[in-house]
């Protein structure tokens, strides 16, 4: 079930301020206890908060467990869980591309120069577009499909896997590429050291969570 916008404000003030009573948050909210009830009670069948006569609301087992979670994904480091990174060559064409990602059976590539620094990213959707209809994509080189900086959204090895996750979803893309800042001949390098993708991010998931309830 999901909680409206006040039940999770109640949630976050039981969490800075238990025990708190009824009374207390409604003050915080502005407004009166009975209008609250029926929220309170509902958080308290639900498990995200817990309540003692005479002493007040704390917080519940699965608020708890939530933030338990949350810190745990936030310790873990991309480091942690990044997979090799799968690059092109700028020098690559299409079909040497398409080839590559079939092979490696990811949904993306990244594009590197001959210093193993980031020049660009293709996805599956890049590929689809100029190869459809279009005889003499095959031979075209990758330079001209990729996305380029500062289009390109990475992560560095220190980033925590929360931090990876939401530029996932923010930016609605399979995987990120992993980048380790340099300096060469006085410019700002993109040195790149592996990647990180949903599937990556799951498995991890799993493994920290495995046998809590959540």
């Amino acid at each position: 079930m999901e909680l409206s916008g006040r039940q999770w404000e109640i949630v976050d003030i039981v969490k800075k301020h238990a025990p708190i009573t009824g009374e207390q948050i409604a003050e915080q909210l502005g407004l009166s206890r009975p209008t609250i009830r029926s929220d309170l009670a509902l958080l308290v069948m639900l498990g995200y908060i817990d309540a003692k006569p005479k002493v007040g609301y704390f917080l519940g087992k699965k608020a708890s467990n939530e933030n338990h979670l949350m810190s745990k994904l936030t310790d873990i480091k991309v480091r942690d869980v990044q997979a090799m990174p799968v690059i092109v060559r700028e020098s690559a064409n299409v079909n040497d591309a398409v080839i590559t990602m079939f092979i490696e059976n990811v949904g993306s590539l990244i594009v590197g120069d001959e210093e193993g620094n980031l020049v660009g990213i293709i996805s599956r959707k890049d590929l689809l577009k100029v190869t459809l209809g279009n005889p003499g994509a095959s031979t075209m080189p990758v330079s001209l499909v990729m996305t380029r900086q500062p289009n390109i959204i990475t992560v560095s090895p220190d980033d925590s896997i929360l931090e990876a996750g939401r530029r996932l979803i923010h930016h609605q893309v399979d995987s990120l590429p992993v980048v380790a800042y340099t300096k060469s001949s006085g410019k700002e390098k993109l040195e790149i050291v592996g990647r990180v993708s949903k599937t990556t991010l799951i498995k991890a998931l799993i493994g920290k969570t495995g046998g809590m309830e959540i």
